[in-house]
């Protein structure tokens, strides 16, 4: 069963359905982006009933519906949790062992995370509770740190020389190192010893290695995708396009547009790309060193579709010069064209200029005077005749 069309993309074209000149058929419009009319007369029937425009039940209300028989099979979880641990407690004649009873649970289908949530327990001392008994250095360590917390939380403003003094008082003897580390990783610092952070400041650490090292060349499709965000005024302010370019046929295989350059855009763009592309396992995804490619989300992300990230370096724009040329292009063709009233007005243009343009229209030297899509349609059929 083919994987559904992004939601961003489906929305993309009915807006350029809908916007699209009276003589101009929708036939045209499909053909455009690569999918049947019937499918583009049933995103645009969709569209009329979210806009209320014709009855039916909207994806908001199929979310709502979801969302709520989900919470009603936890609901059904948690009383049976509280069922069984009230029963278990009210048994005065055996030990109270809460963890074997979590066991207990898992092994009945109730997920572990209900069992945490109701019954208060927290995730890493039951893991190495299942892994092996609690060490006496563990346990001297929780002793110490917990001396620790008890004195950072009576006076916030102690460092931790001031903090190990008032654990050794309370009975807990230990180092200033140790006690710095056990602080350090803690996160318990000193309200007068945090660092003033403010624009200006340096690029992070990069959180990928350089895998491409201005090679950009690619021998199948999804084995290396190039990725960046621009950005553009409008009357209503600022308009951000993530976009990734797979190397091998130089398409824009996914991208996503907003008025906020967070690490939901790129989040966005790769699930898009994911979506369209299907098995990406050990592809390489290459950006510069922006704080959003930075970001723990995304790099989960990748790691959760079994993706690899690269990274080029800070202030170099010929490590990732692919991509800038496409951005170029964009630039020159749509962005600079005219000056774009509303975010909605430049969002149809760039949308209509890379999937009719650019990937229809658009021939590339690189690809022997072929399109993207043209380029990715015979090589595949030449791939399966060869094999």
């Amino acid at each position: 069963m083919p994987k559904p069309y992004p939601r961003e993309f489906r929305d993309d074209v009915v807006r350029v359905a809908e916007s699209r000149d009276p003589g101009v058929p929708l036939r045209q419009i499909a053909k455009d982006f690569g999918i049947s009319e019937t499918c583009l007369q049933n995103w645009m029937r969709q569209a009329a009933v979210e806009t209320g425009a014709k009855p039916g039940t909207t994806a908001a209300e199929n979310a709502e519906l979801r969302e709520l028989r989900k919470r009603n099979r936890l609901l059904e979880q948690e009383n049976e949790v509280l069922r069984r641990a009230a029963a278990y407690f009210a048994q005065a004649h055996l030990p109270k062992m809460i963890y074997p009873l979590v066991v207990e649970f898992a092994a009945d289908g109730i997920p572990v995370a209900v069992s945490y949530r109701v019954l208060k327990l927290a995730r890493q001392p039951f893991s190495c509770w299942l892994k092996h008994p609690i060490t006496d250095r563990e346990r001297d360590e929780a002793y110490r740190a917990n001396a620790l917390f008890d004195a950072h939380r009576d006076d916030p403003e102690f460092g931790h020389r001031f903090l190990a003094d008032e654990a050794r008082a309370a009975g807990e003897s230990m180092s200033d190192r140790t006690a710095w580390r056990i602080a350090s990783a803690n996160g318990w610092w000193s309200v007068f010893g945090k660092r003033s952070r403010g624009k200006g400041k340096k690029a992070g650490p990069p959180v990928h290695d350089d895998r491409v090292q201005r090679v950009f060349a690619a021998d199948a499709p999804n084995r290396l995708w190039l990725t960046d965000i621009t950005e553009h005024w409008t009357g209503e302010g600022k308009l951000y396009l993530c976009a990734i370019k797979d190397v091998y046929s130089n398409k824009i295989v996914g991208y996503s547009i907003d008025s906020r350059m967070k690490s939901r855009l790129v989040i966005n763009t790769v699930r898009n790309a994911v979506a369209l592309r299907g098995a990406v396992a050990g592809c390489v995804v290459h950006s510069d060193k922006g704080s959003q490619f930075r970001s723990r989300k995304v790099v989960r992300e990748l790691a959760r579709h079994k993706m690899v990230g690269s990274m080029g370096r800070v202030g170099a724009a010929g490590d990732n010069a692919a991509m800038e040329s496409f951005f170029a292009l964009l630039q020159k063709n749509v962005l600079d064209r005219r000056t774009w009233t509303t975010r909605q007005e430049l969002r149809i243009a760039i949308v209509i200029w890379i999937e009719r343009t650019y990937h229809l229209r658009r021939r590339q030297a690189r690809l022997g005077r072929l399109t993207p899509v043209e380029f990715e349609i015979i090589m595949t059929k030449s791939i399966a005749l060869a094999a």
